[in-house]
């Protein structure tokens, strides 16, 4: 049936109405165990104007539905009317979820290696109503209690910790104390045969669950984990002024899943998440900051939650912003804005710039409209933005008026107004022109370097007009042989479009933002644009080093420098740099530049010199093995193929880098294919042997990967993998049909929810074979035609799509 998307003046209306004071949910699984149902009693008791009449959000099948003991109609478009509401109301519905397969809010997942059926559930921003009633908006929180039912074999996780657990005919019952008020998209229910860890840290009782399949992985990984966790809880309560208010703190890794979500207590993650492999240095650093993100969550977004999705903002970017910051603080991982630099700073910074730019906080008329700015301006630009904000205030300053925050507004809801009031209170500062510039106006600064009679001045060209308030950290850097020593550096209040710049010695190059305390685009002076392009491997540092190269980025992604010139600096900092976290990251954006940036005139070329730098770093011992998996997938034949071999051992990961790139080169190895999958004990290896195949220029490969995709066949959190060995360089002419497949299917790709919306949108989307007039039409289509989420998601990577295919032609 067609469903609607709650309307925020809905939503303030229904406010108005009503109050909900608890649900009690008591949910059947035990028809999962071999079919698709998933069955909920929801008993959602409230207080309501006395006459008034209202709706409640249903999207699953009812089979009946009372309110105050008189039966309700039918449901429309995802709502049942409620009317002549009493002070006090009991509502009770029955559902059942049936398509729990493709549907939203409940999946069901087989395990592939031993038939094993695990389910679980999952709302963000609102699709708790497609397993249970609810008034499902965020500012009408309450607690929740479960209760279970389950095949006996299963073991059930929810919210709160300690359940009660009894045997009952067809399996066991598991009963959990309600929560505190939560929103609606908060709680959680996961079951199946999990393996369990468990381990007691500062006065909390941690639990790790996984398939039984990835038991191995899991405990490889555990300690680690563990030790993250603890770290995390014990930072963030402490800057917070408010410890973590309950005993377990669960983490469930999970089959066919996509991302994570931070459900009170109890996060849920995408299982690819553990490697099938020892995990890389950066592989940690982002496991870490998505583990932190998800926790910060237990604070913005779960104990204090944004009134309505137009404030997303103080769930998202916050919690983005504190992972790097407890990382840094708290974790080994010291490097984390440096690792930041060349990665998703790198998306906010060109989102910004494009057609997707918008303001942090922007109007958000419906449900349906939030699900398109879950984006690089809400995460990563969101998170620098108060980066930048703390710095401002002070840090001591900033961890006072957060605690006043939490205490004042526990267990309720907030706007924009509330964050900035208690840090205006704290800080004794005015934030409303901070506020403005930063969090309601879109764009990017321009910063820039110019040399006058009267010295040195600092540019700045906003986006739509004069530049935002800031002030800027600028080092001056001058060769001593190969070294390029920091002379001198300077904080520069930027007062309008030129502030002249004092103090600063001569130097041959002046860094802008080379402390990485603001969210802008810099560019050197023509002498320093040498220096930054030829030798940045000099500068002195990590963060200065990857500071070097986000600003060559954005020039090659502004057709200010060539793919030639951005493989040449990149390379030339891997040549120097020792911090896995920031080398694997860099490595990986040279290999990108050389096969998507490159014209293909120049791509073999320019793969040869990212192999070469992939070899110095095997033979230095730095990122060894994403070194080799870049050898894998730069090899030009059997013998440089033979060589990674040689160096990888028994490794089945990098075998399987080994056979996909042979097969990209021609020629697939089926019995190779088919043998390592029986070796490889990973549950999905079969993605891996699909990933082969994607690879290779074989028009029956193309069709059998792109079908698979479309369609569902490949889980959800694998999906860009295998997208990433269908869009190949070189393959232009097997690849032509696909745009136009691609614009067919964009008014189903939102099918499912948000997260296959914005994860199919993307990974699909043509990075061969299009044009300019391709990358337009897509557009079109998806204004005319696709959800919002499709939509915000197109916006954003067609825009890099797009400048690709410029850089291609230069």
């Amino acid at each position: 049936m067609p469903v609607r998307s709650l309307r925020q003046e809905e939503a303030v209306e229904r406010a108005a109405l009503l109050s909900v004071t608890s649900y009690d949910i008591a949910i059947d699984l035990t028809g999962l165990a071999d079919g698709p149902a998933f069955r909920a009693v929801s008993t959602v008791r409230f207080t309501g104007t006395a006459g008034a009449s209202t709706f409640v959000d249903c999207c699953a099948e009812v089979e009946s539905a009372t309110l105050n003991g008189e039966p309700l109609p039918a449901a429309v478009e995802g709502r049942i009317a409620l009317a002549d509401l009493a002070e006090d109301n009991e509502l009770v519905v029955a559902t059942v979820q049936s398509d729990t397969t493709h549907g939203r809010g409940v999946h069901r997942a087989v395990d592939p290696g031993d038939d094993n059926v695990y389910m679980w559930t999952t709302f963000e921003p609102d699709e708790a109503r497609y397993a249970w009633v609810c008034f499902d908006q965020p500012d009408l929180k309450a607690p929740h209690a479960f209760t279970v039912t389950a095949p006996a074999a299963w073991t059930v996780v929810s919210n709160s910790g300690d359940p009660v657990v009894e045997d009952v005919e067809g399996g066991r019952r598991w009963t959990f104390d309600p929560t505190p008020p939560l929103s609606t998209y908060n709680p959680v229910v996961v079951a199946g045969p999990f393996v369990e860890l468990r381990q007691e840290a500062g006065g909390h009782d941690l639990g790790l669950y996984a398939r039984q399949t990835l038991a191995s992985a899991l405990e490889r990984d555990a300690d680690q984990l563990f030790t993250l966790t603890a770290q995390g809880l014990a930072f963030f309560g402490e800057r917070f002024g408010m410890p973590f208010p309950q005993r377990s703190y669960d983490q469930v890794f999970l089959p066919e899943f996509g991302g994570a979500m931070e459900n009170y207590g109890c996060v849920t993650w995408a299982d690819s998440i553990l490697r099938r492999h020892e995990p890389t240095t950066a592989e940690w650093q982002l496991f870490t900051n998505v583990l932190l993100h998800e926790m910060a969550h237990m604070w913005f977004g779960n104990i204090v939650t944004m009134r309505w999705w137009d404030d997303l903002w103080l769930n998202e970017a916050f919690a983005e912003f504190a992972c790097m910051w407890a990382a840094e603080r708290a974790t080994a991982y010291g490097d984390t804005a440096a690792n930041n630099l060349v990665g998703d700073k790198l998306a906010a910074y060109l989102a910004d710039q494009g057609p997707s730019s918008h303001p942090i906080r922007q109007p958000v008329p419906t449900v349906a409209d939030a699900e398109s700015i879950f984006d690089s301006i809400t995460y990563p630009k969101g998170a620098a933005v108060l980066k930048q904000l703390m710095h401002f205030v002070g840090e001591d300053t900033f961890c006072a008026g957060m605690s006043a925050y939490f205490a004042e507004h526990a267990w309720g809801n907030t706007t924009l107004d509330d964050l900035v009031g208690s840090l205006e209170q704290a800080s004794g500062r005015d934030l409303q022109p901070w506020r403005t510039a930063w969090l309601e106006t879109a764009g990017v600064d321009r910063l820039g370097i110019e040399h006058t009679a009267e010295g040195l001045v600092l540019t700045a060209v906003g986006a739509h007009g004069a530049p935002h308030p800031q002030v800027v950290g600028i080092g001056a850097y001058r060769r001593a042989g190969e070294a390029l020593e920091e002379v001198g550096s300077v904080l520069v209040e930027v007062v309008g479009e030129r502030t002249a710049i004092e103090s600063l010695p001569e130097a041959d190059l002046y860094l802008v933002n080379h402390d990485d305390t603001t969210f802008a685009t810099t560019r050197p002076d023509a002498a320093g644009r040498e220096v930054l392009i030829s030798h940045p491997s000099g500068l002195p540092t990590t963060l200065a080093r990857a500071v070097a190269m986000a600003t060559v980025w954005d020039m090659l992604s502004n057709a200010e420098a060539t793919a030639a010139e951005a493989v040449g600096a990149l390379t030339d900092v891997l040549s120097v740099e020792t911090v896995e976290t920031v080398a694997e990251p860099c490595l990986e954006l040279a290999l990108t530049a050389a096969q998507r940036w490159a014209p293909e005139s120049e791509r073999v070329g320019l793969e040869a010199q990212v192999a070469a730098a992939a070899r110095h770093l095997v033979d230095a011992g730095v990122s060894r093995h994403s070194a080799l998996r870049t050898l894998a997938r730069t090899a030009v034949g059997e013998e440089d193929l033979a060589t990674v071999r040689e160096q990888a051992g028994d490794d089945l990961d990098l075998q399987w880098y080994v056979l996909e790139r042979r097969a990209e080169l021609g020629d697939v190895d089926t019995d190779a294919v088919q043998s390592l999958q029986e070796r490889d004990p990973d549950p999905d290896a079969w993605v891996r042997a699909l990933c082969v195949r994607a690879s290779s220029p074989s028009a029956e490969a193309k069709e059998e990967a792109w079908t698979a995709l479309v369609d569902r066949t490949v889980p959800i959190q694998n999906a860009s993998t295998v997208a990433a060995a269908f869009w190949r360089p070189g393959q232009d002419d097997v690849l032509a049909p696909y745009a136009e497949r691609y614009i067919e299917a964009l008014p189903t790709l939102h099918d499912g929810g948000m997260i296959p919306g914005l994860a199919l949108t993307s990974s699909l989307f043509p990075v061969y074979a299009i044009d300019e007039a391709g990358v337009e039409r897509a557009r079109k289509v998806a204004a005319a035609e696709a959800a919002p989420v499709v939509v915000g998601s197109l916006t954003e990577r067609s825009e890099a799509v797009l400048r690709m295919v410029r850089t291609r032609a230069l």
